[in-house]
């Protein structure tokens, strides 16, 4: 059961400003939940900063390190445990494609344990953190064909991961990428359903649906990414009608009256990607805990069953 005090819903038009946001690829790119209730109007705004770009990579490896040459005195002590980097750092990652349009992304960086690296796919930028030996394996909803994925190091460096993802062309997918400590939440009502019945789908769903929803990224500080991706298989659709999308999250105290910068990117059946940059204005501290809901930031998905 999904119940909530207060919601804060948007209203009016929202001005959007169509924006190239991905690498190396061509077209265009970038818990609660009940029926929201109550009216509160948060002010939407056209925002010039791409978050999806890579501002600098040098797709180099990290060096081994050097050996040390110097000649150790004998001792019937032994020696102290001392932490060392492996004498290897190359930095590596590869990509394959995987049922449901995904890429499975593996990251080998033996010198970076536990670090934060970005990664960047055709638009979208989330944060994660390496293993503690410095591995990384999860699985990326892909936004296009030809993927490209580009792994960027704390220290400057990086590398690139391919993979050939034909399945793409067999979803409509919606993702929503932001930055900061502020936790939004994609949402899809499918085909009618309502809050908390089958096929309303959100990364906290229980009864589910045809789409499903994954988030990818590190939150917790101010320059964390995050995305939020919803994907449905046009091709194996059982009924016709329409998927309503809307996003939502908390007003806290930290991010209550401050701009947050959010980018959406839709890839549909034309197969081609479109991206929006916004602003959106938190509501006053006043209103901390409530919830703001925006519901016109994507257009719904219209379903035919095959």
């Amino acid at each position: 059961m999904f119940v909530i005090k207060n919601y804060v819903t948007t209203g009016g038009t929202v001005a959007c400003a169509l924006a190239i946001g991905y690498l190396m690829q061509s077209g265009s790119a970038q818990q609660p939940s009940a029926e929201p209730s109550g009216a509160r109007v948060a002010s939407i705004s056209e925002q010039g900063a791409d978050l999806a770009g890579l501002q600098s990579v040098v797709l180099t490896s990290s060096s081994p390190t050097e050996a040390h040459n110097e000649i150790q005195p004998k001792s019937s002590l032994p020696a102290p445990e001392q932490s060392r980097l492996p004498s290897n750092c190359d930095l590596s990652a590869r990509a394959l494609a995987v049922p449901g349009a995904n890429a499975r992304l593996q990251v080998k960086a033996p010198c970076h344990a536990n670090a934060t690296i970005e990664v960047h796919h055709n638009g979208l930028v989330f944060s994660t953190e390496t293993d503690a030996l410095g591995g990384l394996n999860l699985t990326v909803p892909a936004l296009s064909e030809y993927a490209i994925f580009l792994i960027s190091l704390p220290d400057g460096k990086g590398t690139v991961a391919t993979t050939h993802v034909p399945e793409i062309n067999d979803f409509n997918r919606i993702a929503l990428q932001w930055q900061g400590k502020t936790e939004l939440q994609l949402h899809a009502l499918e085909f009618g359903a309502g809050y908390g019945e089958k096929g309303h789908v959100w990364t906290g769903s229980e009864a589910g649906g045809e789409g499903s929803v994954i988030h990818l990224g590190q939150g917790g500080s101010d320059i964390a990414r995050n995305i939020e991706v919803y994907s449905f298989p046009i091709q194996s659709a059982t009924e016709t009608g329409s998927i309503t999308l809307s996003v939502e999250t908390e007003v806290t105290e930290a991010n209550c009256g401050k701009p947050l910068n959010v980018q959406s990117l839709e890839w549909r059946a034309d197969q081609r990607l479109r991206s929006r940059d916004l602003t959106l204005d938190m509501p006053g501290c006043e209103t901390a805990g409530d919830f703001l809901v925006l519901n016109n930031l994507f257009t719904d998905l219209t379903i035919a069953a095959k």
